[in-house]
């Protein structure tokens, strides 16, 4: 992430600004989406693509804590013993996609 790169950024006719990404993003994360495209869609009573997921979550989003002003910390995150993983292994990228397809399909 120490390439300063700016993505190109669109105008569209309706007043919004398209910037096209590409994001590495955690099989779990993926899933997630896809949860979020499948109640979009029930609710829209058509298609949604992750695109337009991503962009409801976006839009719909609490301020990030990022936005906060100069100066002002978030609280430093402790953790308890119980709530470690490091000890786990790390999974297979296969075991990955194989449970996020799952729970993207309500087979899990």
């Amino acid at each position: 992430m120490n390439d300063r790169v700016t993505p190109p950024m669109h105008a569209l006719p309706d007043g919004e600004a398209e910037i096209s990404l590409v994001l590495r993003l955690p099989w779990e994360d993926v899933a997630r989406l896809g949860q979020e495209a499948g109640r979009l869609a029930s609710q829209m009573q058509r298609p949604v693509t992750l695109d337009e997921a991503v962009s409801h979550r976006l839009r719909s989003a609490r301020p990030a804590a990022h936005a906060k002003p100069a100066g002002e910390q978030p609280p430093p995150v402790t953790m308890t013993s119980s709530a470690s993983v490091s000890s786990l292994p790390p999974r297979p990228p296969a075991d990955q996609a194989r449970q996020a397809i799952e729970r993207i399909n309500g087979t899990a």
